[in-house]
């Protein structure tokens, strides 16, 4: 662990980590965390991703028992991947707002109202969404995804509409896009980035797709939390301005420490942070509950879970073809 993390730790936290990584080990667990993540919720996980890699790690695991130490639709999408193992999630209040905004039944309309369409659906969805949907992306693949069809085919994209807008200039495909968005990503505001660019007129700044356009058009880099990283890692420049949950500069500091992050504020100036509280009500504490008492556990309702599954098959099956 990384050492000035050890520093910031208080004893209980450092005891609840020998606890959580003795439980791990007797029950052949292993913890997927996000890398919107507490810092120390990051460094206790066996392995941190973006969603595409969470998903793909959990396909090739071996262990018995998976805790998602993220929000509530990636712990289904595990469980979706691995019914024969013991799927947990630490806080079921962990839900998403992105994945909130599309209910079952209003896409459901929405499809037979405007039919002969493919349906690609982020994977911020319920698994409800999901039985509803063609194939599943992420913010790493919905390009390629989109891409991966032929030119004529229609396609309806949700929920999220600032990533359809921009998969849409990307891929230059006219898509009916789902009107939702992620209530972090929607808070960044162009004018206040632009107001820090001044401040840091040296400093790149990147975001995440599933900003709003007007982020997008004043950014140097729009990727993925793994495609910024990415991006950060390969860059001479020294200091940037980070449009996305800022539980990601953990991981670019510990990468890159020599160089400067800045977290880019929302457009309420009394908020300090522009963080997902959703993602931060996962905590050593509820980990360490979880995996002692193996509980609250995530279970799949039989009757989608065919219908779920395959949108999510498909995408790995494009995402393996691609090489991404």
């Amino acid at each position: 662990m990384e050492t000035s993390l050890l520093n910031q730790l208080t004893e209980n936290q450092s005891d609840l980590i020998e606890k959580i990584n003795a439980l791990k080990k007797k029950k052949n667990a292993i913890i997927l965390g996000h890398f919107y993540q507490r810092p120390e919720v990051q460094e206790v996980s066996d392995f941190i991703g973006d969603s595409l890699a969470l998903a793909q790690k959990a396909v090739n695991t071996s262990a018995d028992i998976i805790l998602m130490a993220g929000v509530h639709f990636m712990a289904e999408t595990v469980k979706l991947l691995n019914p024969d193992k013991k799927v947990l999630i630490p806080c079921t209040d962990a839900g998403c707002s992105l994945a909130d905004s599309c209910k079952a039944t209003d896409l459901k309309k929405f499809i037979d109202e405007n039919p002969g369409h493919t349906v690609i659906s982020y994977v911020n969805t319920t698994n409800e969404i999901k039985a509803l949907s063609d194939i599943i992306c992420t913010s790493s693949n919905a390009v390629q995804i989109v891409n991966s069809l032929p030119a004529d085919e229609k396609i309806i994209f949700g929920p999220d509409r600032n990533l359809g807008t921009f998969v849409s200039k990307q891929t230059g495909r006219q898509m009916l896009l789902w009107n939702g968005a992620c209530h972090v990503h929607r808070r960044f505001s162009a004018a206040r980035i632009a107001e820090l660019k001044s401040k840091y007129p040296a400093a790149l700044v990147l975001a995440h797709p599933e900003c709003q356009a007007d982020v997008l058009d004043i950014s140097d880099f729009v990727g993925s939390t793994a495609a910024i990283l990415n991006y950060v890692k390969n860059s001479d420049c020294k200091q940037f301005i980070i449009s996305t949950e800022p539980g990601i500069l953990h991981q670019m500091q510990k990468s890159n420490p020599e160089k400067q992050f800045i977290p880019a504020p929302p457009d309420d100036a009394t908020m300090s942070c522009n963080e997902c509280e959703y993602m931060k009500m996962i905590t050593l504490e509820n980990i360490y509950q979880a995996l002692l008492n193996e509980n609250p556990e995530v279970n799949v309702d039989a009757k989608i879970r065919d219908a779920a599954l395959r949108p999510v098959q498909r995408m790995l099956e494009i995402s393996s073809k691609l090489g991404i």
